[in-house]
């Protein structure tokens, strides 16, 4: 007894005293380290204000009630998300069951059985009939087990089954901004389509006026056929881009119903002709605090930390297990005495195991281990790499889309102006038909092209946000 008393003891200090496989984790670092500023933006000023994507609701930048109430539809019915929050249910569930690991284990039993055989039958006083020899037996035990965590092979799952739940918030929250950009770019695609089925219907209107002044100069004999001819040309081409833009706005639409959970035959989105798109300011942190603010860079890092304790898990199994166990019975024939002293017993025990041999097994799998946590790290570095490549390519456009903007509107305001003036030149008899007709043409293009440089601009700042985390912290 005292030599088992003795060996508890020491389990006990083994297990307080424990010690850890997993090696010391450090994120993984960079060929080079982040550089000061964006390369995009080197002589380019940008917005001071930094408040803005501190809130998680970025795209209430872009103005707009409907798209507003429309992200918050996401954020509880897209089922991409909910997958996600499922996951991440699963992985923090996952941690609970590996902490349990840390405590012992009870068991409670019981059992009541009848034997005999043939032989005479008599009845007892309470009327119940029983044949001799028969016999009763009544039997309840409770029992314990622990397995101290002397070489941190339990501690080492907790803190992966740990990082890996961290990964899956991260996982979480790259859906969130996913499904918010997509639904902001579908919204903005869907609204350019609105603004440009606008412009192109007050352009056939004009058409409509223009075919009917041909038609009449042509019955005054005072224009040529050809010039009717062009004109219900160029009336026609406009209707047919018009039936494009109205298919265009139907695609958006049936996206977004997708994105807010909702089957799209029963989804509408009421048209706004007269809708201005608003180009926000995004302000651009410095290129080192983007591998905090990315979801996909965080769980990246995540699963390197998990990898790493995978490693100590596996390392662990070259050293033996200690298993405490306890365990209590009492059995009886008479249900009364069932808890009665005499009838108790008890045992306690310390066991041991150890691999002597596996013929490598668990060097193979210490580097598997390993080689496991090399392809995470290098996940990790290319998910970052990947990261500032997304940066710079959204900056470079949003500057380069800022001078396209100022140079298509002076162009589509000298085009508007000419256009002008050459139909009052072909209605005074100065210029031919086919000066109008190209002209025309030519100022519709010019004001689609600057309608859509405008939603161009605004679709970069939404993928801008996406690079650099949205309003993730």
């Amino acid at each position: 007894m005292i030599r088992l008393s003795r060996l508890i003891g020491a389990a006990s200090l083994l297990a307080l005293g424990a010690c850890s496989m997993t090696p010391a984790y450090e994120t993984p670092a960079l060929k080079s380290a982040p550089p000061a500023q964006f390369k995009a933006l080197e002589g380019w000023k940008t917005a001071t204000p930094s408040d803005h994507l501190d809130r998680g609701d970025w795209w209430t930048l872009l103005g707009d009630a409907q798209l507003n109430a429309l992200a918050e539809r996401v954020k509880v019915d897209n089922q991409t998300i909910a997958r996600a929050e499922a996951a991440y249910r699963q992985a923090r569930a996952l941690v609970r069951e590996q902490r349990a690991s840390l405590f012992p284990t009870v068991d409670l039993s019981g059992s009541a059985t009848k034997s005999g055989g043939g032989g005479t039958k008599t009845t007892t006083s309470v009327g119940g009939a029983t044949r001799a020899g028969d016999t009763q037996r009544y039997q309840v035990g409770i029992g314990a087990s622990w397995e101290p965590d002397v070489w941190g092979r339990i501690r080492a799952g907790i803190s992966g089954a740990k990082f890996s739940a961290e990964a899956s918030a991260a996982d979480l929250a790259a859906a969130q901004l996913s499904a918010q950009g997509e639904l902001a770019t579908s919204y903005l695609g869907l609204r350019r389509a609105d603004a440009e089925i606008a412009m192109v219907r007050a352009t056939v209107e004009g058409y409509q006026r223009s075919l009917q002044i041909t038609t009449n100069r042509y019955n005054a004999a005072i224009a040529p056929k050809s010039d009717v001819l062009q004109a219900q040309v160029q009336l026609a081409n406009a209707q047919s881009t018009l039936e494009g833009l109205v298919q265009d706005r139907a695609t958006f639409e049936n996206a977004i119903a997708v994105l807010v959970g909702e089957p799209a035959s029963s989804f509408r989105i009421a048209a706004v002709s007269d809708w201005k798109p608003v180009v926000p300011e995004i302000p651009i942190g410095v290129p080192s605090t983007l591998l905090e603010r990315r979801p996909d860079v965080a769980a990246a890092e995540r699963r390197v930390a998990a990898a790493n304790n995978d490693i100590g898990v596996a390392r662990a199994a070259f050293f033996p297990t200690f298993s405490l166990s306890a365990n209590g019975n009492s059995t009886s024939s008479v249900l009364g005495d069932l808890l009665t002293t005499s009838a108790n017993t008890w045992s306690l025990g310390l066991s041991a195991a150890q691999t002597l041999f596996d013929a490598g097994a668990r060097r193979a799998r210490v580097a598997q281990s390993r080689a496991a946590y090399d392809a995470t790290a290098a996940d990790y570095r290319q998910t970052a790499l990947q990261a500032f490549e997304d940066v710079e390519n959204q900056l470079a456009a949003a500057r380069a889309l800022e001078r396209q903007y100022a140079l298509l509107l002076t162009a589509s305001q000298a085009a508007d102006q000419t256009e002008q003036m050459l139909l009052n030149q072909y209605k005074a008899g100065q210029v031919a038909y086919t000066d109008v007709v190209a002209d025309q043409a030519s100022a519709l293009s010019a004001r689609r092209t600057l309608l859509q440089t405008t939603v161009a601009r605004q679709t970069t700042a939404v993928a801008l946000v996406q690079a650099l985390g949205g309003g993730w912290r």
